[in-house]
C-alpha cells in the first residue's frame, strides 16, 4: 500500500524518529523505578512553566511505578504564581504519599507548593514563607489587583494545606500581611508583615502538634528514616526536553495547524516531499512535547497512525465505494490528538470531565478552524500558481508498454468542455489521461480518481484541464 505512496516511508520514518528522539528520556524515569522505591525529586531554581512539566512527568512516572513515596527537595525563592498555583493543583491530586524537604530555602511561591505536599520537613538552617505577589520588577501590585491576587490565593491556599493536614492560617500569613495567627491564646504571627518561618519555629510543637513541619532533617536519608520510609531512594533529574515539551505544548495549535495544512499539500501536489515532511515533523513534535510533558502516552501515538493507515487505505481501495474506513480513520486521528492534550492523572476516571476537556477541546477547535480557512484558499488560488503546475508537470508516467510511443502533449488537441477520456495514472489530484490518441496532463478538482476510470472534461483554463469522474455514482 506504501509503494502507491512513494514519500509515505520517508514520511512515517520522520515521524517515528522524531517521537523516539525524547521517548527515551521521558521512558528512563519509569524504567528506574521499582515498585515501593522512594522517589526523589528535586525542585530548585525559579518556579516556572518547565518546572511543572519536569514535576508533573516525575509524579505521574512515580505512581504508575508503584512507588511508596515522593519527595521533592526544595530550594528555591519562589517564581511564577501561575505556575505555582499549576503545580500545587498536580501534587493536590497525588496518589502516593508525598514529602518536602526544604533544604534552605521554601520562599514565595515555594511555600504554597510545600502546603500541597502532606508532610514538610526542614534542614536545620532553613526558612519557610514570605508569599506576597509582587510584579516581576519586585514592586508591589496595584491595591485592586493585590486585593483580588490575595483573595484569590487565600482560598487556594487554605484549601490546600486543609487537605494535606497543615494549618491554613499559616498558609494565609504567608501571603497576606493582615492576617493573624493565633492557636489558643497565644498569637502566633501579629499584624503587620507576612509570615516566615525557621525551620525551628515550623517545628515547634504546641499543644502536642508541629506548627507546620513534621520534623527537622539534615538530608534526605535522615528523612527518610524520621518518617519511617522503607525503600530504595531513586533520584530524578530535570533534563533540557522538560523546556522544549513547554514550548511545544503552548504551540500546540500552531503545530496541529502545521500538520493539518501540509498534510493536505501533501495529497493536493504529489509530486512534493516538504508539505508531507513538514506534517510529519509537525505531529511527531505535537505527540513529543505532550509525551515528554506528562500529558500522553505512547498509546495515543498508535491510535492516530491506526488513523492515518485507515484514511490511506479509504483513498486508495475504497474511494468509490465506502467512505467508513476514512470516517473511522479521521474519528481516531482526532481522537488521538484531543486525548494528547488532556491532562490526566492515575486514579482518575477514564473519561474526562469537562474541566480536563476545555483546553483542549479550544486547541482543537482553534486549529481546525484556521486549517478550513486556509484550505480553502488554497483550495481556490493554489492550483493557478507555477509552483503548482510545476509539480504537476514532474508526476511520473506508471511503468509497462501501455505508454510508451504514445504522443505526449500538454493539451494541443482540441479538449473542451464534455470531451470523454480515461486516466491512465491514478488523478490525486494530478495525473495523465488519454483523450483518443493524446496523452494529456490533467487535474480534477481535488478529488482521487483511480486509473481506467472514465473521466470527462469540466474545464480547460490555458494550459490546464480540469476533470472529474464520468463514472455515476
Amino acid at each position: 500500500m506504501l509503494g502507491r505512496f512513494p514519500n509515505m516511508r520517508k514520511l512515517l520514518s520522520i515521524f517515528a524518529l522524531i517521537s523516539c528522539l525524547g521517548g527515551m528520556e521521558a521512558a528512563s524515569a519509569r524504567d528506574v523505578i521499582h515498585k515501593g522505591d522512594i522517589v526523589v525529586v528535586p525542585l530548585r531554581g525559579e518556579v516556572s512553566p518547565s518546572l511543572l512539566t519536569f514535576l508533573r512527568r516525575t509524579e505521574k512516572a512515580a505512581e504508575n511505578s508503584g512507588a511508596s513515596a515522593i519527595i521533592f527537595e526544595m530550594n528555591t525563592y519562589g517564581g511564577r504564581l501561575d505556575s505555582a498555583a499549576e503545580i500545587t493543583s498536580a501534587l493536590n491530586r497525588a496518589t502516593i504519599p508525598t514529602y518536602t524537604f526544604i533544604n534552605s530555602n521554601a520562599g514565595s511561591a515555594g511555600s504554597l507548593i510545600a502546603l500541597a505536599t502532606q508532610h514538610i520537613y526542614m534542614a536545620p538552617v532553613s526558612a519557610i514563607g514570605a508569599a506576597a505577589p509582587v510584579l516581576p520588577t519586585g514592586e508591589d501590585l496595584p491595591l485592586t489587583e493585590r486585593e483580588k491576587t490575595i483573595s484569590y490565593w487565600t482560598a487556594l491556599i487554605r484549601s490546600s494545606a486543609i487537605k494535606n493536614g497543615h494549618n491554613p492560617d499559616i498558609g494565609e500569613a504567608f501571603m497576606n500581611k493582615d492576617k493573624e495567627v493565633k492557636i489558643g491564646d497565644r498569637v502566633i504571627h501579629p499584624k503587620g508583615t507576612v509570615l516566615t518561618l525557621s525551620a525551628q519555629e515550623a517545628t515547634e510543637k504546641i499543644n502536642g502538634k508541629p506548627l507546620l513541619g513534621d520534623g527537622i532533617a539534615a538530608s534526605i536519608v535522615d528523612l527518610t528514616q524520621k518518617a519511617g520510609l522503607k525503600g530504595n531512594i531513586v533520584s530524578l533529574n530535570p533534563s533540557g526536553f522538560e523546556q522544549l515539551a513547554f514550548w511545544i505544548t503552548a504551540l500546540a495549535p500552531l503545530l496541529l495547524l502545521g500538520g493539518i495544512i501540509g498534510a493536505y499539500l501533501e495529497f493536493k501536489i504529489p509530486g512534493a516531499s516538504l508539505p508531507g515532511i513538514i506534517s510529519a515533523t509537525c505531529f511527531a513534535l505535537f505527540f513529543l512535547g505532550h509525551y515528554l510533558a506528562g500529558l500522553a502516552g505512547w498509546e495515543v501515538v498508535g491510535l492516530f497512525v491506526l488513523g492515518v493507515v485507515l484514511v490511506l487505505i479509504e483513498i486508495l481501495f475504497f474511494a468509490h465505494s465506502t467512505i467508513v474506513f476514512g470516517v473511522i480513520g479521521v474519528f481516531l486521528m482526532l481522537t488521538s490528538l484531543l486525548w494528547a492534550m488532556i491532562d490526566r492523572y492515575p486514579g482518575e476516571t477514564f473519561f474526562p470531565t469537562g474541566r480536563m476537556l476545555a483546553i483542549p477541546l479550544l486547541n482543537l477547535f482553534l486549529a481546525i478552524a484556521a486549517a478550513v480557512i486556509v484550505i480553502a484558499i488554497l483550495a481556490r488560488f493554489l492550483p493557478r500558481t507555477g509552483l503548482y503546475r510545476r509539480f504537476a508537470l514532474m508526476t511520473s508516467n506508471p511503468p509497462g508498454p501501455s505508454l510508451v510511443g504514445a504522443p505526449r502533449q500538454f493539451v494541443t488537441a482540441p479538449l473542451t468542455r464534455g470531451t470523454l477520456g480515461t486516466a491512465l495514472t491514478i488523478l490525486r489530484p494530478s495525473g495523465k489521461a488519454r483523450f483518443g490518441d493524446h496523452v494529456v496532463d490533467v487535474v480534477t478538482g481535488g478529488e482521487f480518481i483511480p486509473p481506467q476510470t472514465p473521466i470527462t472534461v469540466i474545464q480547460t483554463d490555458g494550459m490546464r484541464v480540469v476533470v472529474k469522474s464520468a463514472v455515476e455514482c
